[in-house]
């Protein structure tokens, strides 16, 4: 079998995790026996399979060394925190806290409080790492604590109270926000919140004091009431959690916007006709807004994950696939001119956007002319990006003439001499062969479907 290591898997010595040529396995060690036998025998993996807190798993043969190597479900699309809009890390945060508090229950408890192992599988966060659990003994703190309040609660509440892009941070500080960075990020007024300034403030200060001192159990019990009494506090610090009410420049895009409703209608049958002729399996709509044309492709049973660069679009598209239980849509926070890069030891521990690629199709609709000419990204650059992310594309071009592109050239000289359908059509056509064109009624506006040379 060709076996490939997963990058980040190397930190934890329960288990290595690894690639094969149909999918994602794990090996366990022998070192995490008795934890892994605890959470099968005691009924805790059940459970949490049962209410879609944990990914299932089957036993598969195994060699070497190993104790035993198990087959998880396979995640479509690995997503990371710094990705996620307000109310997924929301939601993420109060899945760990139920894991935690299920496990308690089983004699278990959360050893990692690790926002990336948290995936979003048939549309609710879920804990795709089988090895986080460890036999809880009585008096013992809940040793996730700290991780927990810097990978979650930290850049929720700078979300919530300072910014809600602050969770970009936890692309610098991948192992979570450090607290005294939090601390003296968050207002004034939040040192008067008692569960904030416990779990931030008083938490920073001790752990700059203590450093690296050993705290005892017997010196420092504490028992499981008082443990699940922490969890409870969290809980209702977290769900009492909101954005402020903001208004960003794209997201009410489609109450403001140059299309007719007949023209808006027909790039809809267009893009719908088109996306059945392919049946892709994975379709990422890239500047999606609030997934007006992502929802066209996960109503046709493609897994779509849905990209846009503004957080609240990306919020809105979230709520709504989560008020309509739809399952294979993932609203994601991504800016294509600066997409997430590969990181962590060896740049290896998170992949970059390339490295989650190709999608069978890519729905990339009136987006070009801000790449061209807000972000002068010539039209060449965009054909070769998009040439290695998929195999098929259906792409929106909007002639200069048209009042959007006027709009982006107001207060600006016009050097985009090679923005014209001609050069587009001859750039693009060096790595895609052109399989439809069709002209958006009420508009010189044409959709293209296109297919990697």
């Amino acid at each position: 079998m060709s076996r490939q290591k997963i990058g980040g898997s190397f930190r934890d010595p329960s288990g290595t995790v690894y690639h094969d040529r149909d999918g994602i396995y794990r090996r366990i060690h022998e070192v995490y026996k008795s934890e892994y036998q605890h959470l099968m025998k005691s009924g805790l993996y059940k459970n949490l399979v049962e209410k879609q807190l944990l990914i299932p798993h089957k036993e598969v043969s195994t060699t070497g060394d190993a104790f035993k190597t198990i087959k998880p479900v396979q995640i479509p699309f690995v997503s990371y925190p710094y990705e996620w809009c307000f109310s997924q890390l929301k939601d993420a945060a109060q899945t760990t806290l139920k894991i935690q508090e299920t496990a308690l229950q089983f004699g278990m408890t959360l050893k990692d409080a690790n926002a990336f192992n948290i995936q979003f599988y048939k549309g609710k966060p879920t804990l795709i790492d089988t090895l986080s659990f460890r036999i809880y003994e009585e008096g013992q703190s809940w040793e996730a604590y700290r991780q927990f309040c810097m990978q979650f609660l930290a850049p929720l509440l700078l979300m919530a109270k300072v910014n809600p892009q602050l969770n970009k941070m936890l692309r610098v500080y991948i192992d979570g926000i450090p607290l005294p960075v939090a601390s003296s990020l968050l207002p004034a007024l939040s040192w008067l919140n008692p569960s904030v300034l416990t779990h931030i403030h008083i938490h920073s200060k001790m752990q700059e004091s203590l450093g690296y001192k050993k705290i005892t159990v017997k010196k420092h019990p504490m028992g499981k009431v008082a443990l699940l009494g922490l969890i409870d506090n969290l809980k209702g610090l977290i769900q009492g959690l909101n954005l402020k009410n903001i208004k960003t420049e794209w997201s009410d895009y489609y109450q403001d916007n140059s299309y007719s409703e007949k023209s808006l209608n027909h790039k809809k049958q267009i893009v719908e006709k088109m996306i059945k002729k392919i049946s892709p399996v994975s379709v990422w709509d890239i500047g999606a807004n609030t997934g007006e044309f992502s929802h066209i492709a996960s109503d046709l049973g493609s897994y779509t994950i849905s990209f846009d660069s503004d957080f609240l679009a990306v919020e809105k598209n979230y709520l709504f696939c989560k008020a309509k239980s739809i399952t294979n849509c993932l609203p994601l926070v991504l800016d294509i001119t600066n997409p997430s890069p590969s990181l962590g030891w060896e740049h290896e521990e998170r992949m970059s956007l390339i490295q989650r690629s190709p999608a069978d199709l890519i729905l990339f609709l009136a987006l070009l002319h801000h790449l061209v000419i807000t972000h002068n990204v010539p039209m060449e650059k965009i054909a070769s990006f998009l040439s290695k992310v998929c195999r098929t594309l259906i792409i929106e071009f909007i002639p200069k003439e048209d009042v959007q592109v006027q709009r982006l050239l107001t207060n600006r000289r016009d050097i985009f001499t090679d923005y014209n359908q001609e050069n587009f059509e001859k750039e693009f056509g060096k790595y895609f062969t052109l399989t439809d064109k069709i002209k958006l009624k009420d508009t010189d506006r044409r959709i293209y479907l296109m297919k990697k040379k």
